[in-house]
């Protein structure tokens, strides 16, 4: 029984990768780097698990990418300063913690990175809605059909599952082939 489950599982995720986008992965990479030499900020967002990717993918483009280069990316995580998410969701709401936080360091041709597996948070939707607003780059991390963020921003990714699980897995694979990509280009340059 476990080990049909187990099969199952990586089966499906197997499944995920064969139908991987490598296209949108490709405009992403380019968003960052674009990011990177222009010396714009990043800013990523999450809520749970997802959160616990945006935290991890601020981790691997800071350090991962550039470790030993003198220029560095800029990037923040949202939800990682959890006094002011805690502020902004007792004085205000909870969908307001990401997109208050933007109104203080936002600048027109930022990259703003929405992360939601069902692609339907409030908060992070109403972060990529201001960020259209003024003038950042917007991409968007999600899962099963897409979701409002799949409509909202620049470049969707979508992992096309109705299962939270594999989309965080594909999401994490994402972050992880960003950080060593993005780390090969950075080299070269």
């Amino acid at each position: 029984m476990e080990e049909n489950f187990s099969i199952n599982y990586l089966d499906q995720l197997k499944s995920l990768l064969d139908s991987f986008p490598h296209g949108r992965f490709t405009e992403i990479r380019e968003a960052m780097l674009s990011a990177y030499h222009s010396e714009k900020q990043v800013f990523i967002m999450g809520n749970g698990g997802s959160g616990s990717t945006a935290s991890h993918f601020a981790c691997d483009i800071n350090k991962g990418s550039c470790f030993n280069l003198d220029k560095k990316f800029k990037v923040i995580c949202l939800n990682d300063n959890i006094p002011t998410m805690l502020a902004y969701a007792n004085d205000l709401s909870y969908s307001k913690v990401f997109v208050e936080q933007l109104r203080n360091f936002l600048q027109p041709g930022d990259v703003v990175i929405g992360i939601s597996g069902s692609g339907n948070s409030d908060n992070v939707l109403q972060a990529i809605s201001f960020a259209r607003k003024m003038k950042a780059k917007t991409i968007g991390l999600s899962g099963f059909n897409g979701g409002k963020l799949s409509q909202a921003v620049d470049i969707p990714f979508i992992v096309a599952i109705n299962d939270m699980q594999k989309v965080e897995d594909v999401h994490m694979i994402v972050v992880h082939m960003l950080m060593q990509c993005l780390c090969e280009a950075l080299q070269s340059d």
